[in-house]
């Protein structure tokens, strides 16, 4: 029995023990789940502990706060109007790619009444030091609350007014890159105060009136030259700078990362009205260049006109010259000839010249050879009275009549007659005729044969 019992006190014990220890377990994971969380990144956390103090959380990993609360807050919160939103939806507690508060296209005003859909992105960045953290999460308790009641109102108001600045005209003109620039300006440093002020402008062009023909071109203006037009101005301090609605946020330490205008429609009828001037500028730009193609095509005829007129002009020049440059060269061609010709006389006359020098002086050497030949044979004939000569020419005589009667053909018998009769051709006769002309032949050479007797002349 005692066995029993002190079985029993051992069960009871180790039941007692583990009682214990479960419950240990369990107080356990009751406070760490409702005193420790972890930080994520891009966050930062205000926590409130069960004895009422506070704390900033800005490091990553796990933090502990006994049976206390805590409120998450992304470092940057993004408001952006795009296609597509819905309402006004905040996701400021989500840890998102998306915006933080995303709303529908913005209606807004130009200053010319035309009013359009502007799509805007601005990213705003809290303060991470504890003091303006605190004083931010004391103000707006909650980041839904800061979004809803601060940026997002501030994010229209902004937008809105700088689209009061300037006038749709302006802006789809060459104006998109100002409007942007001043709309991250107002976001930054304020909204600009200004003030619409209505004044005339002068038409810079002045119309004639036609109806009094006796002024002639002096007409009188007629009609309303001005118009009136709004115009937007900034309000300046007394420094010249403009002046601002502060922005309420940027007293708690939010800044402006960025502020984008990244779409803009206005309404189908300016859009339309853009179109008839798109067209009509269109229509002007294609007069303007068929009136620029006729004064082209006109330049251009009076342009090949004048071309044709030069090179007629070029053509003609180019024959006179070539006439000209022809002539001057037949006329030295035949400056040339005659000079030629001249030059040939010259040298011509200077041969014959020369020639009849030359024929002169062979002829006075003719002259002077035969006068020395003469003279020669003057002294030889009067050395011996030309005798060798007179007796060569005696033989040669001799020679030929000896010849002449050697082949004289005669009859063998010859019958003649007396003394007193005619000559028949004897032997006789012929020697005396003979002799006859021998002494008549050197009668003629007029020479003596004796050596020592000169011949008379």
């Amino acid at each position: 029995m005692s066995e029993l019992v002190a079985k029993g006190s051992s069960r009871n014990r180790i039941l007692s023990v583990l009682s214990i220890m479960l419950g240990g377990i369990i107080f356990t994971f009751v406070i760490a789940y409702n005193s420790i969380f972890y930080a994520e990144p891009g966050y930062i956390y205000h926590v409130r502990t069960l004895l009422g103090s506070e704390e900033v959380v800005t490091e990553v990993g796990y933090k502990f706060y006994p049976f206390g609360r805590y409120n998450s807050w992304k470092r940057a919160m993004t408001v952006q109007a795009a296609e597509g939103s819905k309402g006004n939806a905040i996701r400021a507690e989500q840890d998102s790619d998306n915006t933080s508060a995303s709303l529908p296209p913005m209606s807004i005003m130009f200053l010319d009444q035309v009013d359009a859909h502007a799509q805007a992105t601005v990213r705003f960045s809290i303060p991470s030091d504890p003091e303006s953290f605190l004083k931010l999460a004391h103000e707006y308790r909650s980041p839904e609350n800061l979004l809803r009641t601060a940026l997002m109102p501030a994010f229209k108001e902004t937008l809105q007014a700088n689209a009061s600045l300037m006038s749709a005209e302006e802006y789809y003109s060459g104006g998109r890159t100002q409007f942007n620039s001043e709309f991250e300006d107002q976001m930054r440093n304020g909204i600009f105060l200004v003030k619409r002020e209505e004044i005339e402008v002068k038409s810079p062009r002045t119309a004639k009136s036609t109806a009094n023909a006796a002024l002639g071109t002096s007409q009188q203006q007629y009609g309303d030259d001005s118009k009136t037009v709004f115009v937007v101005k900034k309000v300046l301090d007394d420094d010249g700078q403009p002046r601002r609605k502060t922005q309420r946020f940027l007293s708690f330490g939010i800044s402006v990362v960025s502020a984008l205008v990244t779409d803009m429609r206005p309404n189908q009828k300016f859009v339309e009205r853009m179109q008839l001037k798109q067209k009509a500028s269109a229509d002007r730009a294609i007069a303007r260049e068929q009136r620029v193609q006729e004064e082209e095509q006109r330049l251009l005829a009076i342009a090949r006109g004048e071309r044709e007129v030069a090179e007629r002009q070029a053509k003609a020049k180019v024959e006179q010259i070539q006439k000209t440059t022809e002539a001057e060269t037949e006329k030295q061609l035949a400056i040339t000839s005659a000079e030629k010709l001249k030059a040939q006389a010259t040298i011509s006359r200077e041969t014959a010249q020369i020639n009849f020098e030359k024929a002169k002086i062979e002829a006075e050497t003719k002259k002077t050879l035969a006068e020395a030949e003469a003279y020669q044979k003057r002294v030889i004939l009067e050395a011996d009275n030309a005798l060798a000569q007179k007796l060569e020419a005696e033989i040669r005589i001799q020679t030929l009549w000896a010849e002449a009667f050697a082949k004289r053909k005669v009859p063998t018998t010859v019958f003649g007659g007396g003394a007193g009769g005619s000559p028949v051709g004897s032997d006789g006769e012929v020697k005396a005729f003979m002799q006859m002309l021998t002494m008549d032949a050197a009668q003629r050479l007029n020479y003596n044969r004796d050596l020592n007797t000169q011949s008379k002349k």
